[in-house]
């Protein structure tokens, strides 16, 4: 009886995990595919746009697509990881500049917030968890530094140019929500 140790699969698990985490600074569709469950989706997916707000590899690239959008020069470093049956847990430090406007939306699809881009780099502490299912991501969602990133991009505390901005942008994108686009 040939059997596979259980350090050998959390390693595996691991793997899986940490690749589909770089993936999201340049991964192709395809390349997701290779680690997202068919039916994966991220609790993460709430505050997104609507158009990236599925399951399957198809909307994990449409939300890391929202994300290149808005930020250039991302990176991840790996700090430490966990494994318990089918799930694992990664504590990183995401890195990034802020070159596009991001906007965050309400579970609606209403826009909730909007950020115009400002230049700054930010780097912020997070941890991931994802459940597993055949080998791949099934399920994520993230605990992150939001608050630290505001700041070091300059969101807070606003600047009287910084919330004309931020109206400005959020006027546009609710336009756009209404247009359908």
């Amino acid at each position: 009886m040939n059997t596979i140790s259980p350090r050998v699969v959390a390693d595996d698990l691991t793997s899986v995990a940490i690749r589909g985490i770089h993936l999201m600074v340049d991964g192709s569709v395809a390349d997701l595919a290779e680690v997202t469950h068919p039916d994966g989706f991220t609790r993460e997916r709430k505050a997104a746009p609507p158009w990236a707000r599925g399951s399957g590899p198809e909307a994990i690239h449409a939300l890391a697509e929202w994300l290149r959008d808005a930020f250039t020069d991302m990176s991840y470093d790996i700090h430490a990881t966990a494994v318990e049956n089918d799930l694992v847990t990664v504590y990183a430090t995401m890195h990034g500049r802020q070159i596009g406007p991001l906007v965050f939306y309400t579970e609606d699809g209403a826009v909730d917030n909007a950020f115009p881009a400002t230049g700054k780099t930010f780097a912020m502490t997070e941890s991931h968890w994802f459940r597993m299912r055949d080998g791949k991501i099934f399920e994520h969602w993230a605990n992150r530094d939001d608050l630290g990133m505001a700041r070091q991009l300059g969101w807070l505390p606003p600047s009287p140019v910084f919330l004309l901005r931020s109206i400005q942008l959020e006027r546009r994108a609710v336009r756009e929500v209404r247009s359908g686009r």
